[in-house]
């Protein structure tokens, strides 16, 4: 049964990138700009575009009934800004995020900001498998900083090393753009889409 994915559309940014690659991942995307319908959805991907308060301000009306979704078990992929709305709060803006994981998003500890290109990830859960060389493409000036480490799942080094992996529950997190990340974004898509549909 194909996989059904309801993309996050915030109002802030180009969805094509992150739609097409899921498409070619094998999912039915549908973009929802009623952010009520986030609380229905099978599966929800939030799109890496766009600043942290612009971002939750469609969002925050509905916090409490997307979080019930996410802690229900319901699969869920969060790219970049949609990493760090999953959080309480974020230094960016001030608008509290959605609060799913304890926590919050604090400056990168860098002298070159922003973080922007190619870069590593290390890490060892299932969806990086067959991700080799796992070189993803970076554009940020924030990163996670989780209250429980257990849920970071890879890590990045620039000039310090961060965490750039997230999983809680069913809910998968990661700061760089696997979509912008040519046949290593798409093979960890591939593993997310497996990974959802076997959620189901």
């Amino acid at each position: 049964m194909t996989l059904k994915v309801s993309l996050a559309d915030y109002g802030v940014g180009n969805l094509h990138s992150i739609r097409k690659a899921l498409e070619i991942c094998g999912a039915e995307v549908t973009e929802v700009e009623d952010m009520s319908k986030l609380a229905e959805a099978d599966c929800i991907v939030l799109p890496g575009v766009g600043a942290f308060s612009r971002t939750m301000e469609r969002l925050l009306p509905f916090q409490e009934r997307i979080v019930e979704r996410l802690d229900s078990g319901v699969p869920a992929l969060g790219v970049c800004i949609g990493m760090h709305i999953l959080f309480e709060g974020s230094a960016e803006g001030s608008s509290p995020g959605l609060g799913f994981i304890d926590g919050s998003v604090v400056p990168l500890e860098a002298g070159s900001l922003p973080h922007m290109g190619w870069n590593d990830v290390d890490g060892n859960d299932p969806i990086l498998d067959g991700v080799d060389g796992r070189y993803f493409y970076f554009a940020h000036s924030y990163r996670a900083s989780p209250a429980d480490t257990t849920v970071i799942v890879g890590s990045t080094y620039y000039e310090s090393l961060f965490p750039s992996l997230f999983r809680f529950k069913n809910t998968y997190g990661c700061q760089f753009h696997p979509e912008k990340s040519s046949s290593f974004g798409l093979k960890m898509l591939r593993n997310f889409v497996r990974f959802a549909e076997e959620c189901q």
